[in-house]
């Protein structure tokens, strides 16, 4: 290695460079050189990139799937911690506690879904509707505008997002549970509505 000290046209040095130099060949190539890499693809990065992409949309979509399902069902979700929180401070264990809580959750919901179904009275329809949708509405409205955070800035436009949400949520919620009260209130010799 042998140090070239870049001049000037009118001859002042300036600082050191330090080049490989061939011994056959001591003077400086000039017009650059080397061997270009027409290679203009990264494979690697491109393809990390796309599937980052991908699976973060996947990841997104799954995280808005199940936080939507689990404000659809809110208050079979919040009948399950209360009564695997009474089931543990009364000494069920932790086995005990996560099945007593399985099983109120679910049963809260079927017997929502049940006594929709069965009633005949409109009115108690829209009541047992309406305490299934309210807390739902409720837990869609504190979702999105806790999401709604990461892209709005305003706080004004995450409260109309996060009305929205609840409205949205809160009907899901009423017509998952009304969709039952279509098929009409059961006898011991069929349906109500119709008889043949």
């Amino acid at each position: 290695m042998s140090a070239v000290f870049s001049t000037s046209t009118e001859g002042k040095l300036f600082t050191p460079q330090l080049r490989l130099l061939s011994v056959s060949y001591p003077e400086l190539r000039r017009g650059g050189g080397g061997r270009r890499n027409w290679y203009i693809y990264a494979h690697g990065a491109t393809t990390m990139l796309a599937i980052g992409l991908i699976l973060n949309t996947f990841g997104i979509g799954l995280f808005c799937w199940a936080i939507f399902t689990l404000a659809v069902y809110a208050l079979p979700f919040f009948v399950a911690p209360s009564i695997g929180m009474i089931a543990f401070q009364s000494g069920a264990g932790l086995i005990g506690t996560l099945l007593l809580a399985t099983a109120g959750g679910a049963l809260a919901l079927v017997l929502g879904q049940i006594a929709v179904a069965i009633t005949r009275s409109l009115a108690l329809r829209i009541a047992i509707a309406a305490a299934f949708a309210a807390p739902a509405a409720v837990a869609g409205y504190h979702v999105v505008f806790a999401v709604s955070d990461i892209g709005v800035p305003s706080l004004a436009w995450r409260e109309v997002f996060a009305c929205l949400g609840a409205v949205c949520i809160g009907l899901t919620s009423w017509t998952r549970l009304m969709a039952l009260a279509r098929i009409g209130p059961l006898e011991a010799g069929g349906l109500v509505d119709n008889p043949s």
